[in-house]
């Protein structure tokens, strides 16, 4: 059956983030977790359309959910609070373990890189440019934006202070504005932040690449639900692949949990990943 169609849209009571409602009280509803790259307004834009699809194809309602930033969202994951969520590949790496999240599907043909972008007026011939320089960095936790570019910098023994910013967006916005000489992000953020923020900057630095983000269903999720949720994704990337370019991606493809092998390989702890490391955050419920 064909009945969880998201169709209208509101606001949750805590978040204030818009939101997807059933379109059919009887059909199934599940919530699906955005890691917040970008803001939540930008994100259910992009989100809608193949969230709605995907319902048609699987019969089951999902709300879209997403956080204020990094550091709640990770809050969230640690609680399992989403049943479908797309986190970074540190994030799964850890919540996988600790939450028991499980992936099953990720981008096709897709290594994750973090980027150092600067404006294209700025006179930074090489990182060590940077050197006693403010950077800004979505939050401690994301990937390629901050986890990879932190350690880029580090390795280079370039001396920094790390400004978080809370979103992708954010950090174009802030160096495009002048407002710190560089920051980190990831090129898929990076091609879908407007034209004109884009135009100021240029890309200064590439990481090594890791496996992208995982599309991952919650501990509570039967066998039958992790299969369905499969072959709709393959469907819709072989049917509809305007609403996979619309999410920013060029393909889905089936994953497995060890394709994220390559990142627990890093072997960093909470600490070092900088996840959850910002005092006492919590869940918000709805």
């Amino acid at each position: 059956m064909k009945y969880g169609i998201l169709a209208a849209i509101g606001l949750t009571a805590t978040l204030g983030l818009p939101a997807f409602a059933a379109n059919d009280p009887a059909g199934e509803v599940r919530t699906f977790g955005i890691v917040p790259q970008q803001s939540a307004s930008r994100l259910a834009q992009m989100w809608g359309p193949f969230l709605n699809k995907l319902g048609e194809e699987t019969g089951t309602t999902f709300r879209f959910r997403t956080a204020k930033d990094i550091p709640t969202f990770e809050a969230c994951l640690a609680e399992g609070a989403y049943d479908v969520a797309y986190m970074n590949p540190m994030h799964y790496a850890i919540f996988s373990e600790e939450s028991g999240y499980r992936a099953f599907a990720r981008q096709a043909d897709k290594r994750l890189k973090g980027i150092i972008v600067t404006r294209k007026d700025a006179a930074l011939d090489d990182l060590s440019g940077l050197e006693n320089a403010q950077v800004a960095f979505p939050s401690p936790g994301a990937f390629g934006a901050s986890i990879l570019t932190r350690a880029a910098l580090t390795d280079m023994g370039v001396d920094f202070e790390p400004a978080y910013v809370n979103s992708h967006d954010s950090v174009y916005r802030a160096v495009a504005a002048g407002l710190m000489p560089a920051g980190g992000g990831v090129m898929r953020t990076f091609n879908a932040t407007s034209a004109e923020i884009r135009d100021e900057l240029t890309i200064v630095y590439e990481t090594e690449a890791f496996t992208p983000h995982a599309f991952a269903v919650s501990a509570n999720a039967d066998a039958d639900f992790t299969a369905d949720m499969q072959q709709a994704f393959l469907r819709i990337a072989e049917e509809n692949p305007e609403l996979v370019s619309g999410i920013g991606m060029v393909g889905l493809q089936i994953a497995a949990d060890g394709d994220w092998n390559d990142v627990r390989a890093l072997e960093m702890s909470h600490e070092e990943s900088g996840i959850l490391q910002e005092g006492e955050l919590t869940c918000p419920s709805d």
